[in-house]
């Protein structure tokens, strides 16, 4: 990951103005943050976990990937490896109002950024549950908004099953997104 200095600070519509080249441009507070393309582990678990989270989710609810936009503010704007928002809040370039699930698939260059730094964003940003993927373990950790700050909402690895019933009930096996 890469931070792109600037004279003054960056917002959403210079992201407009950004190259198609494949990169992933996030913003946090002005500063614009790059990210290299995603392994091919990391899409196999990015579309198994599509699929099992749009087949869960409520009817009035869509699931989407990155780069699919969420700019809570004018100052910043995070791509989710898949997202979960109502339909009515999916806006034609980007998310704005706080969403139902953010989930970060780790990669090596990405690790701290996920667990650390989104996980605050995500959190004052009001997302109602959070959930970071290892597959280098493989393990997902999930987290669920209570009264404004994330509680531990489960934890499971390997052919264990992580059951979470916010913000609506889904079960997982990590193994399952490796080895479908």
């Amino acid at each position: 990951m890469t931070v792109m200095p600037r004279d003054h600070e960056w917002t959403v519509d210079d992201l407009a103005r950004t190259p198609d080249d494949g990169l992933r441009y996030e913003l946090v507070d002005g500063v614009l943050l790059v990210s290299a393309a995603p392994s091919t582990v990391h899409q196999i678990v990015l579309v198994e976990l599509l699929a099992l989270l749009r087949e869960a989710c409520p009817p009035d609810a869509r699931t989407l990937v990155a780069p699919t936009d969420y700019q809570p503010t004018r100052r910043r704007s995070l791509q989710p490896d898949v997202l979960v928002a109502w339909r009515r809040d999916v806006g034609e370039t980007s998310i704005t109002a706080p969403l139902l699930l953010a989930v970060e698939v780790l990669s090596p260059s990405t690790r701290s950024v996920d667990l650390l730094l989104k996980r605050g964003l995500y959190e004052e940003s009001g997302v109602a549950a959070y959930w970071v993927v290892d597959p280098l373990v493989p393990s997902i950790q999930a987290w669920a908004l209570q009264d404004g700050a994330y509680v531990d909402a489960g934890y499971a690895e390997g052919c264990q099953q992580l059951h979470v019933d916010r913000p609506f009930r889904v079960t997982v096996t990590p193994q399952d997104l490796l080895d479908p």
